[in-house]
């Protein structure tokens, strides 16, 4: 049964039990109480209202003559009408989803390590101090602000301390609390690499009225002249796995970074979103390692273990943790205890560690099925930074436009995306963005035998397949 609320005006003269009627009914209505809801025993509601039983059992007595509620000897009395549906002509029906999905930027769902994260969930919630779950501090747990120092140090070169950890609800809230801070300190531009996935940044940089500049990516990452001429206070790079092309940033490029840093006062923001899968290169560290003054560090779980989690970090340099701790605190009063706990059990028992190798091969192997559909399939096609993640881009052969092969392909029951739409500066060379790690390797290949079909489709150059 559920509560209600009922207020009765013993100053009118209505009766009691009219104006219990006219609440209800007008709730049953309004929709407020729904179709099939039961309603409390006649006796409680008499004793929460300070009125006799039977002043509650005439008002429901009346309704259920008139339809509203129904009861049935031996069990609740329950709400029996519903409030009235405006006359709408049928939704349309949703469109068929693909019948192979080349999504970029996910992580393989279906492969998410449930029970180990159970057994996390139930000891910390079986074990956590009470304080625990109460409010929290604008940084986090305590015990996941060690464990993930521990992990960045060891796992990717970083230089952390868990006193300069804020722990985030994923990448986009990082990105959001050092515009927010920096904006407030004065920032006026940032710069982005170019392509890039810029949705979480520009719209947050026009709320503040900052600019947004593009960086043009080279094969090997972010053009540090360009750099050095934006007049940027800050600059987002993805210096790893430059996304989408794949590019690692050299080490003297990264050397040039933190002395234009340095040198600017200003500060890199370094998205370290996917440099746990790693197939044909040894580990490239992150860049936070090399200036932890001038460099912030961000990552999540987002491509690891689940988006749905909403966990992340952020670690900033020094002079901007606390103001970095105090805007996630205004922002949301910290994020949830319980899966922070969690996860700081789940990286201490090195469950974390593990899910990592079991799932390193399986993606390399739907990459290297995807590399080979490509091969036989669409060998005019040029595929570039396979060497690690979960995406690959594939250039196109002159002639051939993306949009038109994108629209091909869905004709043949295929998503794909284009490089297009994450440029900045105009239009550039024509590829298409190719997630493999939700498809197994017979759906690649088939997906691939339909793209090279939607190909052939389109006019453009002689042989852009067999």
């Amino acid at each position: 049964m559920h509560e209600l609320l009922v207020e009765l005006d013993r100053t009118r003269p209505v009766p009691l039990h009219r104006q219990i009627e006219a609440a209800l009914r007008e709730g049953i209505r309004a929709g407020r109480l729904p179709l099939g809801m039961s309603v409390p025993p006649s006796r409680r509601l008499a004793a929460e209202l300070g009125v006799s039983r039977g002043v509650v059992v005439e008002a429901y007595d009346q309704l259920v003559a008139e339809g509203y509620l129904s009861s049935t000897p031996g069990s609740y009395t329950r709400v029996a009408a519903g409030p009235g549906q405006p006359v709408s002509r049928p939704a349309p029906a949703p469109a068929a989803p693909p019948r192979i999905d080349f999504g970029y930027g996910r992580m393989d769902a279906a492969a998410f390590p449930r029970a180990a994260w159970l057994r996390s969930l139930k000891r910390v919630v079986t074990h956590a101090p009470h304080d625990r779950l109460n409010y929290l501090d604008g940084y986090g747990m305590p015990e996941l602000r060690q464990a993930l120092a521990d992990y960045l140090n060891r796992a990717r070169g970083a230089s952390v301390s868990a006193s300069h950890i804020v722990i985030t609800s994923g990448f986009g809230q990082a990105v959001g609390l050092m515009v927010d801070v920096l904006a407030r300190r004065g920032a006026r531009r940032i710069a982005v690499e170019d392509p890039s996935p810029d949705d979480d940044i520009r719209p947050l940089a026009e709320a503040r009225g900052l600019d947004v500049v593009g960086l043009p990516v080279s094969e090997d990452g972010v053009r540090v002249d360009a750099l050095e001429r934006s007049a940027a206070d800050l600059v987002v790079l993805t210096p790893s796995h430059q996304w989408p092309l794949g590019g690692v940033l050299p080490a003297e490029a990264r050397a040039s970074v933190v002395r234009w840093a340095r040198d600017r006062g200003a500060v890199v923001l370094e998205d370290d979103y996917d440099a746990e899968f790693r197939y044909d290169r040894a580990p490239v560290g992150a860049i936070q390692g090399l200036a932890p003054d001038v460099v912030a560090h961000a990552g999540s779980v987002s491509k690891t273990l689940a988006p749905g989690l909403r966990l992340g970090w952020l670690v900033p340099p020094p002079h901007l943790t606390e103001a970095i701790a105090e805007a996630k605190l205004l922002a949301d009063r910290g994020s949830p205890a319980i899966e922070q706990l969690a996860f700081a059990d789940f990286l201490l028992r090195g469950e974390f560690d593990r899910h990592l190798r079991r799932m390193r091969p399986l993606y390399r192997r739907r990459r290297d099925a995807l590399l080979g559909a490509l091969e036989q399939h669409l060998p005019a096609f040029e595929p570039t930074g396979i060497a690690a993640g979960l995406h690959l881009v594939a250039w196109l052969p002159e002639g051939l436009r993306e949009d038109d092969l994108i629209v091909a392909a869905a004709r043949e029951g295929v998503k794909v995306a284009g490089v297009g739409p994450y440029r900045i500066g105009g239009e550039g060379r024509q590829g298409l963005i190719l997630g493999y790690s939700e498809l197994n390797e017979a759906r690649i290949v088939e997906g691939v035998q339909a793209l090279a079909a939607a190909a052939r489709s389109l006019p453009g150059p002689a042989s852009p397949c067999p």
